[in-house]
């Protein structure tokens, strides 16, 4: 699939240094099935790209923003780290006693239930926190990620992706770097309403925020 990447840069973001890559195909997620893979792969994992991707992200906080935690989806860590860092650079209010940012992530148990151990519980109850997910579908898994993040006592004060096909989830905007309209003919489609579907076109692979397994290898 790698010979059919197409670059991508943000229409309302003008960070030159940002670009996504995206493959035109026929996707499967767990939720969708999808006509663009969206690989994210060195915006989350490079050191330089998700450094920019933080930067992005951080003006869309305003100077009044309480941050204490972040609570990391998809594998994005290091983008997260590199958050923290420009919203303590900016002079964002913490009331956590350590006057840090913590960085979560979550755990699945065997149900596929989203679930926080003890040790992790007190950097989530109490606390501010700004979700933050590589992208979004459907919202399926964002709204799933703010009920536990409630359950447990969390106080949700932004949703951050670098990119998103939803605009609100839950009365929140989503802030994303990226959206639909940056990919002319993006499609998201119900298992039984797929065209490739219909057509009796195969999938080519089963995506996540994480990757992609392809099927016929």
């Amino acid at each position: 699939m790698k010979e059919r990447i197409v670059k991508i840069k943000s229409r309302t973001n003008p960070n030159p240094n940002l670009s996504l890559r995206v493959i035109p195909g026929h996707f499967a997620t767990t939720n969708s099935h999808l006509n663009f893979y969206i690989d994210m792969t060195f915006l989350k994992t490079r050191q330089s790209e998700a450094k920019e991707v933080a930067k992005a992200m951080v003006g869309e906080y305003v100077n009044n923003t309480v941050v204490d935690t972040i609570v990391c989806m998809d594998g994005c860590e290091v983008v997260a780290a590199y958050l923290a860092e420009e919203l303590t650079a900016a002079g964002f209010m913490s009331r956590n006693a350590h006057k840090t940012i913590y960085i979560v992530t979550p755990e699945f148990n065997s149900n596929g239930q989203m679930i926080f151990r003890d040790n992790l519980q007190p950097e989530i109850r109490e606390k501010n926190i700004i979700l933050l997910a590589a992208s979004v579908t459907t919202g399926l898994t964002v709204r799933k990620s703010l009920d536990c993040i409630r359950y447990y006592g969390g106080i949700i004060q932004g949703i951050s992706t670098i990119f998103s096909a939803v605009k609100v989830i839950d009365g929140f905007p989503i802030n994303t770097i990226f959206t639909t309209g940056d990919v002319p003919g993006y499609g998201s489609f119900k298992p039984h309403e797929c065209p490739f579907c219909k057509n009796g076109d195969s999938v080519e692979a089963l995506v996540n925020s994480y990757g992609y397994s392809a099927l016929n290898k």
